[in-house]
């Protein structure tokens, strides 16, 4: 075969060319998985369960289990509930119904014999929630500009000009730390990354005591709830001067903290308030997180 030689000499960088645009292009339909922000800073994603009910379910970072709440179950079909087994929450312990073999599938993802819990309560307009656990061994991209998560086999090259935060993993959670300027003072304390979570930033309770948050900071809301024994729990958010993560800086960071408790917040928690001012990437290891500021930066956080 006769080859022009101009064509044979250009041939190499028009495939190159051809190879880099179908990289611009993105990723393709079974790897990339669309989501809704809501209102409450929750990613909502549709589910489908035994291939025949439709569900909104949570992707939920600090979640380890698919779970469904008892409103979503009362409109599915297809789940056989095996048994009740004591599980244990932040809150105390409790039984739940539990169904050991499911299908679910998102977009063109599959996974069978998937157990399934039933919970009460999930993010607003969501009847369940699953976790990074059903994308172990994948690099998970999330991004908030987009609306979109995308897997990864390898870590994508342009995770270079993001800001590489290390990440503890322990007993399947993500905490990574965060510097809080509390009276003059810098706190560096770890935050349990929780999507679940609406708001910005939660202290735990040794933290908001060993700090005395409350005596320096600007205070926006409180209230006073009682338990059932009469103990007083007083929830309050204040405003933060300043908060760091990895090398980007925030100011008048809305943060809350509970007072009159004894151990109940036991992790501070960085919530979707804060996380969705970064696209994120969140290596196969869990062992760091990349963050990049996005367009969300200057948006006014929640009143919640």
């Amino acid at each position: 075969m006769k080859i022009n030689f101009k064509l044979g000499l250009y041939l190499p960088v028009m495939l190159l060319a051809f190879s880099q645009l179908l990289n611009a292009q993105g990723n393709t339909e079974s790897d990339t998985i669309p989501f809704e922000l809501t209102s409450h800073n929750n990613l909502s994603i549709k589910a489908v369960l035994n291939e025949k009910d439709t569900v909104d379910l949570m992707f939920h970072t600090a979640a380890g289990s698919v779970t469904l709440t008892s409103e979503a179950i009362s409109t599915i079909t297809s789940i056989n509930w095996d048994s009740e087994e004591e599980v244990s929450s932040w809150g105390g312990d409790a039984t739940a119904r539990y169904s050991a073999s499911n299908t679910l599938a998102i977009r063109s993802l599959k996974w069978d014999s998937i157990a399934i819990w039933e919970t009460k309560e999930s993010g607003p307009g969501t009847g369940g929630k699953f976790g990074p656990n059903l994308f172990d061994g994948n690099v998970i991209e999330i991004d908030f500009e987009q609306r979109v998560i995308i897997l990864h086999d390898t870590l994508p090259e342009k995770a270079v000009a993001f800001n590489k935060v290390p990440v503890f993993y322990e007993d399947g959670f993500m905490f990574i730390q965060g510097t809080s300027t509390i009276g003059g003072k810098d706190y560096p304390n770890r935050f349990l990354i929780h999507s679940g979570y609406g708001g910005a930033i939660l202290y735990d309770d040794k933290f908001t005591a060993e700090s005395n948050i409350g005596a320096h900071v600007e205070i926006l809301e409180e209230k006073e709830l009682k338990d059932s024994y009469g103990n007083v729990l007083k929830i309050k958010k204040g405003k933060l001067p300043k908060f760091i993560i990895g090398e980007v800086p925030f100011e008048d960071i809305p943060v809350g903290f509970f007072e009159g408790t004894i151990g109940r917040q036991q992790m501070s928690v960085m919530g979707g308030d804060l996380l969705k001012r970064f696209n994120l990437i969140i290596d196969a290891k869990r062992e760091y997180l990349y963050i990049m500021p996005n367009s969300l930066m200057e948006q006014a956080y929640s009143k919640r």
